[in-house]
């Protein structure tokens, strides 16, 4: 397989075998098109689901494009949004952070056997709605006169999803409600900026990006709640525990209390992040 040239999505007629396909591919407009496409083949009844076999990758992952330049988190550079290079860097920045949320859906959907139904489903959504927020800033961008891949970005997303490939119980904790539950705190200040700077059509596409992200944290607490039920542990507890052992960066506010409660978080886990 060359995994920069996508085939027809109903070629893996196994759900969680194309999402291992599309995981690989490389150009980001195939790979969002391509799991858009998957999610309309699934619906349409198209595609089956085998939860329970080991799937192995045939190449590197996640597939990425050679651009952006992926550098050090403190080494990407903060521009004032008084320019609009300025204010397509951030658009691209939170491209780059939909894009990877892409590869950690897919991720999440292929690589852990054994799940109820529900859970890859669930996860075909993240993805599908993932890519369509990539598709949405990418457009945007394009708009300023820029494409995605024309400022460095980081890699902090993958990387805990890599520290966290040997557990799902990790990678449910650390990725969908640590990483990307801090997107629901940092929404609303990016919101206001891209505003004040006059770019309305990117501030109403982050309305559209919190709206989903408030269901994919769900997801991610729902599946959190059953793993630690189906393994007797308490959800708390647990949580700090992992934190701990996989380094997770500490979570700081301020928090959106809303868009946490509306995702999910109880009344004990949103108290614990008050000190």
């Amino acid at each position: 397989m060359n995994p920069s040239s996508p085939a027809p999505t109903v070629a893996c007629k196994d759900l969680r075998r194309a999402a291992l396909y599309w995981l690989q591919i490389q150009e980001p407009p195939a790979k969002a098109n391509g799991v858009k496409a998957l999610s309309l083949h699934w619906a349409a009844g198209e595609i089956g689901l085998d939860e329970q076999i080991n799937l192995v990758p045939d190449c590197r992952i996640p597939g990425r494009p050679l651009r952006p330049e992926l550098v050090p988190p403190l080494a990407v550079k903060h521009r004032s949004m008084r320019t609009s290079k300025g204010r397509a860097a951030l658009v691209h920045a939170l491209a780059h952070i939909e894009f990877n949320a892409i590869n950690l859906a897919l991720d999440a959907l292929w690589r852990f056997p054994g799940m109820p139904r529900d859970y890859y489903v669930d996860w075909l959504r993240v993805a599908a709605e993932e890519a369509m927020h990539f598709s949405l800033l990418s457009a945007h961008l394009q708009q300023l006169g820029f494409s995605y891949g024309d400022f460095p970005a980081h890699n902090s997303l993958w990387d805990m999803a890599e520290k966290t490939s040997d557990d799902i119980l990790a990678r449910i904790a650390l990725v969908p409600r640590t990483l990307e539950a801090r997107g629901l705190d940092a929404s609303l200040p990016v919101r206001a900026k891209l505003a004040q700077a006059g770019d309305l059509a990117a501030a109403e596409i982050l309305d559209i990006i919190l709206r989903d992200e408030i269901g994919h944290v769900a997801i991610g607490n729902r599946w959190y709640g059953w793993l630690c039920k189906q393994r007797s542990l308490d959800p708390i507890v647990t949580y700090a525990e992992l934190a701990t052992r996989y380094k997770a960066p500490p979570v700081r506010g301020p928090f959106n209390m809303e868009a946490r409660r509306a995702a999910g978080f109880s009344d004990a886990e949103l108290a614990a992040l008050l000190p």
